[in-house]
């Protein structure tokens, strides 16, 4: 039989006001359930649940947003169960009311918290149960939860640099595509056939262009399929690891991209390594969590190699020796948080130098990519002006 969530009040023994929710088949049930807690029932209230919610996906800064609520809750040393469920009333996200108000359901029900989110792993990933799930055993949570919410609002910073990084070439080189397109589609072809008409004999370049622009407008269909089919393989190539390989080592051959890409994810790699350690995930199992976390294959590769040899025995700092993609920094700064015993402090250090790094490196790629965009538009514009101009100078030579 299905359940439905409902939040009581009741009062104990001694008078004190008691709030919570539970899930029971029907509210007669629920009611019985709180007398079985040795509790005066006072008013229990179904709670509306939006299973079939169609809300806004639950974004990174939801729930960056949520855990720095949590946190403050904890240490207020609030009952979570009513804790939480006051945030989901407050929480105008549907979907993440809906997953808060079954974490508070199943709490109250005398599930661990880390158990009842693991029933929303999709929303809140293997990290975050995990660093949560380690907290408790230590009895760390409360500031584990604010260098959580720490950690995602610098994870979405970072990828707000690398998108605002991308986004301007990007829109240059599409703009500049579809000028292209329909110089080559529209203009090259009326132009050479005027001249045609004249009878004269057009340039074997501008003979070219016309071409392709007379074969994109019989098929304009197909160029735009390819176009189409082109972007869809380019997601399915992402989607799958040997594809985002190949992309991947693509964008790691571009100078200033490589940086930003780098940068971005050895600040991720080590934000999560540190706190793992911190809040008692042991280090090779934050080694593992912080190089899936980076969201880069190669580091990927690299945090799966580190695990292996220190389970096996070895030394952090000989691991770190074979890697390539570790910066060289970022391994003498990991070596010596070894040798000292403060591998957290070590990775706090590294992170801020890398976000520090890369902020700079986003603030200034338009510097640095504009000439070459300039060179880029320069020569198509030079060559879609000699097939105009190259059959122009010929009727002025036969004219004169």
């Amino acid at each position: 039989m299905s359940t439905i969530a409902f939040e009581y009040t009741a009062l104990e023994k001694s008078g004190v006001k008691r709030r919570g929710v539970l899930r029971a088949g029907s509210k007669a049930d629920a009611l019985r359930q709180v007398a079985a807690l040795d509790l005066t029932p006072v008013r229990i209230k179904q709670v509306r649940e939006v299973v079939r919610a169609r809300g806004r996906t639950i974004r990174v800064k939801d729930i960056a947003h949520f855990t720095y609520q949590f946190s403050v809750l904890m240490g207020a040393r609030i009952p979570i169960g009513e804790g939480l469920l006051s945030i989901a009333q407050q929480e105008t996200n549907a979907k993440l009311r809906e997953v808060i108000t079954d974490i508070a359901t199943r709490i109250e029900a005398g599930e661990q918290i880390a158990n009842a989110m693991t029933h929303h792993h999709k929303v809140f990933g293997e990290l975050y149960i995990q660093t949560i799930r380690a907290a408790e055993r230590t009895g760390n949570l409360v500031p584990v939860l604010e260098h959580l919410s720490e950690l995602l609002e610098r994870q979405r910073e970072s990828q707000q640099q690398v998108r605002s990084a991308l986004m301007y070439p990007t829109c240059v080189v599409v703009v500049l595509v579809l000028a292209v397109t329909f110089l080559i589609g529209v203009v090259i072809p009326k132009f050479a056939k005027m001249f045609a008409s004249k009878g004269q004999q057009l340039p074997i370049f501008t003979r070219i262009l016309m071409a392709v622009g007379e074969s994109m407008q019989a098929y304009w269909w197909a160029y735009l399929g390819a176009a189409v089919a082109g972007v869809f393989m380019i997601k399915f190539a992402w989607n799958r690891p040997r594809g985002r390989n190949f992309i991947e080592a693509i964008f790691h051959r571009i100078p200033i991209i490589k940086d930003i890409l780098v940068g971005a994810a050895m600040s991720r790699f080590t934000r999560v390594l540190g706190l793992g350690v911190q809040s008692g995930v042991g280090l090779i199992d934050s080694i593992e969590l912080a190089s899936n976390a980076s969201g880069r294959p190669a580091l990927l590769r690299d945090g799966q190699r580190i695990a292996e040899q220190v389970r096996t025995g070895g030394r952090l700092r000989d691991v770190l020796a074979v890697c390539g993609y570790i910066p060289n920094f970022a391994k003498r700064m990991l070596s010596a948080g070894e040798e000292s015993g403060d591998v957290p402090k070590m990775c706090q250090l590294i992170a801020r130098h890398y976000e520090r790094e890369t902020a700079h490196l986003t603030k200034n790629i338009g510097t640095v990519i504009e000439p070459v965009l300039i060179v880029l538009i320069a020569g198509v514009v030079l060559v879609v002006a000699l097939a105009i101009f190259l059959p122009m100078w010929d009727m002025v030579k036969l004219v004169s």
